[in-house]
């Protein structure tokens, strides 16, 4: 890690005249998201290019702001960031309510994850109130809260593991139409 800062910093030192150290939550986050951008080969080459390339995807978005109902770069929320992903990487539309996207989706053992899979908490003391895609690695990528925005987290995290309810795999089959339960 100090090494990896004192590289950071040199680098940032050439840039400059004087070098600026980034705050360290800052640094932390740009060391985990580095990390996590250095498996991308890794990922394409166990679980494809489809999960590869909505991973990629996702991470495009990082850092834009929680829009309830948002399911644009303007803005997401959880499921709509879930749902904007896999159709305009995959071509796959699944339904605007991270419940009805558990219900339209594979059950997975959490063992079983892979990226590309979606993970859901219990955030609003209701089961299914909170999806996103997993990155790999016990990461996951969503659009978490008002007044946040798209962003990388580890499922670890003693706040996501106690409100951990499950795993779920979309059928990208798409011979297998996703039923839209978001009516229900």
């Amino acid at each position: 890690m100090r090494l990896l800062l004192l590289i950071l910093c040199l680098s940032l030192g050439a840039a400059r005249a004087a070098p600026v150290v980034p705050q360290e939550d800052d640094l932390e986050s740009f060391i985990n998201q580095s990390l996590v951008l250095s498996q991308i080969s890794h990922i394409s080459k166990s679980v494809g290019h489809q999960a590869s390339d909505l991973v990629v995807n996702a991470m495009g978005f990082l850092g834009v702001p929680y829009q309830r109902g948002g399911t644009s770069s303007n803005g997401f929320d959880c499921s709509g960031f879930v749902r904007a992903m896999y159709e305009n990487t995959l071509g796959l539309v699944l339904p605007h309510n991270a419940k009805a996207q558990a219900a339209a989706t594979q059950t997975i053992d959490k063992a079983e994850l892979q990226p590309g899979d979606l993970v859901f908490f219990n955030t609003l003391r209701k089961a299914f109130s909170h999806v996103g895609i997993y990155v790999g690695e016990g990461k996951f990528i969503h659009s978490p809260r008002a007044g946040g925005e798209v962003r990388i987290e580890n499922m670890s995290d003693s706040y996501w593991r106690n409100r951990f309810n499950g795993a779920r795999r979309v059928n990208t089959d798409a011979s297998a139409p996703i039923p839209d339960n978001s009516l229900r």
